[in-house]
């Protein structure tokens, strides 16, 4: 029951909550039989509405198939009656106490079915009595000629009225974490789920593309990264079994089997900075290119590039997405192991580059691995004569758990390459991976002491990517838990 108190008429009480079928849509005005008429006239009238009216009912706790039905409850809602000739009004001037729901209308019909008013529906955490109204929008109801008058509405809820959150949070065991966030590609959100929630597995999936427009696909991770090509396999909870994606990041739009190559939408700004300080006619070498995000735009942006990978499908989306972004022409695509790549085509252009005058970069954007690979510039160039200029640029990610990551990646970088790199790097924050464990960015010239050294022979690399796969078999663990 729910509890009315009037100034000197004590205490009324009328049904809150009243079951209706759930195949019918019943919403309607308290009967004011359930009040003195005496009561109905006073302007102290106080909705003691509880949070957990808007809560699914109790008997769906720990569904594990998704009954959308058993969401279904009526409560009473406060609203105030409003002269059709100054809604729009009233309902702008209101707009912070209006209830706010999903698929819920803030203006209902009168319960006389008059086409002179109509019901303005009102949030009842907000607006539990006349008092409630802030100075402003007493103002307002009183220059519209309103009255402060709250009537008494009986609003049904069902599960499409509900958040994703609320759902869950109703169906998850209590005191357990409710997982509703998720990575969205393309059509595709992808999630993380806990041990503790994979018997919900099915229903999560449901419910979040129930909930999110244009998600027609939910996806659970069901182990690390730990492979050679940094896919990860995944199970489809809710939709359809198409991987394919298309995403447009940045302006630029790329297509790939999202179960097959590696993308993360969570490094869009980070593509975004790089890209941006690459110039027009400048050299590119992307060691880890992936599907493109730092290979396609920088080419966009008038840059030549010279992009690799050594997962064969991530190479082929790659070269993909150069056609589909009409840079086919600007991009030379390699499917080698990166060490391989490093030793062979840069050593192979940079002799030419560094006779030039634009700036040369090299991406490397694996940060699990990517520093065990800057040994493989030592004694790159150890047979042309050393120079100082035009030196290539190294922006190589990484991940640290390192109480100061800064000073942790330098020192790392600095052994991994054999040299000390603490004078002449920057490292850039790029995002926190995970509680203590953080993605950086290294940034540095590579020291002609290290590209000319006479005293680091190169070996020929194979055309058998094996060292990219013992390293990567050897430290997945390591860096990917």
């Amino acid at each position: 029951y729910q509890l009315l108190t009037f100034p000197n008429k004590g205490v009324f009480s009328f049904p809150s909550v009243s079951p209706a079928p759930h195949s019918v849509y019943n919403s309607r005005l308290c009967s004011a039989a359930t009040l003195p008429v005496s009561a109905c006239s006073g302007s102290a009238v106080k909705f003691i509405m509880e949070p957990k009216l808007y809560r699914p009912p109790p008997e769906v706790r720990g569904m594990t198939s998704l009954d959308k039905e058993a969401f279904t409850q009526t409560i009473t809602v406060p609203a105030l009656r409003v002269p059709t000739g100054v809604l729009n009004k009233v309902v702008k001037s209101l707009k912070k106490s209006a209830i706010q729901r999903p698929g819920i209308p803030r203006v209902v019909q009168d319960k006389e079915e008059s086409s002179d008013f109509r019901l303005v529906l009102l949030d009842p955490h907000k607006v539990s009595s006349t008092t409630s109204f802030s100075e402003a929008e007493a103002e307002a109801l009183r220059s519209f000629s309103v009255s402060e008058e709250l009537q008494h509405y009986e609003l049904q809820l069902t599960y499409h009225n509900l958040k994703t959150e609320e759902v869950l949070e109703a169906v998850l065991p209590q005191g357990q974490d409710v997982t509703s966030s998720f990575s969205r590609v393309g059509h595709i959100a992808h999630m993380n789920l806990r041990d503790h929630q994979l018997p919900y597995k099915n229903l999560i999936g449901q419910v979040i593309m129930d909930k999110n427009p244009g998600v027609t696909c939910v996806v659970n991770k069901t182990n690390m990264i730990d492979s050679t090509y940094r896919n990860f396999k995944m199970e489809v909870l809710a939709g359809e079994e198409n991987m394919v994606a298309k995403v447009k990041e940045n302006g630029v739009n790329y297509e790939f089997d999202f179960s097959r190559v590696y993308w993360n939408p969570r490094l869009s700004t980070e593509h975004q900075r790089v890209v941006q300080l690459i110039k027009p006619g400048e050299t590119v070498f992307d060691v880890f290119a992936g599907v493109g995000p730092f290979a396609v735009p920088a080419a966009r942006s008038g840059a030549k590039v010279l992009a690799n990978d050594l997962n064969p499908e991530s190479y082929r989306w790659l070269q993909h997405n150069c056609k589909l972004n009409k840079v086919e022409k600007k991009v030379r695509s390699f499917n080698l192991d990166g060490r391989a790549f490093i030793q062979g085509p840069v050593k192979q252009e940079l002799p030419a580059l560094l006779k030039g005058t634009a700036g040369v970069h090299v991406v490397m954007n694996l940060p699990a691995l990517a520093l065990e690979f800057l040994d493989a510039f030592r004694g790159l160039l150890h047979q042309e004569p050393p120079c100082d200029e035009n030196l290539p640029i190294v922006h190589c990610y990484c991940f640290s758990k390192d109480d100061n990551p800064e000073t942790d990646v330098v020192k790392r970088a600095s052994d991994s390459i054999g040299f000390p790199l603490e004078s002449q790097c920057s490292v850039h924050f790029v995002r926190n991976v995970a509680p203590n464990k953080d993605m950086m960015c290294v940034r540095f010239k590579v020291p002609k002491e290290v590209l000319f050294s006479k005293d680091h022979d190169q070996t020929e690399p194979s055309e058998e990517p094996s060292s990219y796969r013992f390293i990567t078999i050897r430290n997945a663990r390591k860096h990917l838990s």
